[in-house]
């Protein structure tokens, strides 16, 4: 399993810079104001594939988080074409741990590159 560079700056065109967002797509701070401001994040949408990101709602409580992690590992899934960058989402200002988020992501597909935090917990 491969983990995401701990900066990302660049990206190649076949990659996709997944972050924490909340539901309602507002990119203020952290990982998503990056994704807005570098990689194609659209304000106002949480949720999904925008530009070369993947926004996953964090902020909506852990279930959803979950429900949004089944549904990432789906798309990934369906599109061995691109490389996932997944970042320690939630894990900033959602405040849950990485031995609370990890274990949603059981399961990426090799596509998806996974935090070093994330990794001994897959």
């Amino acid at each position: 399993m491969e983990t995401t560079p701990e900066r990302i700056s660049d990206l190649r065109s076949d990659e996709v810079f997944v972050f924490g967002s909340n539901a309602g797509g507002q990119h203020g701070g952290g990982a998503a104001r990056i994704a807005h401001d570098r990689f194609g994040a659209v304000w106002g949408e949480g949720h999904g594939h925008h530009g070369q990101t993947y926004a996953i709602d964090t902020m909506s409580g852990l279930d959803v988080l979950a429900r949004e992690a089944r549904d990432f590992i789906a798309y990934a899934l369906a599109h061995p074409e691109l490389r996932f960058l997944l970042t320690p989402v939630g894990c900033g200002i959602a405040g849950y741990t990485p031995e609370q988020v990890a274990p949603l992501f059981v399961g990426v597909p090799p596509n998806v590159t996974v935090p070093a935090a994330f990794a001994p917990l897959l």
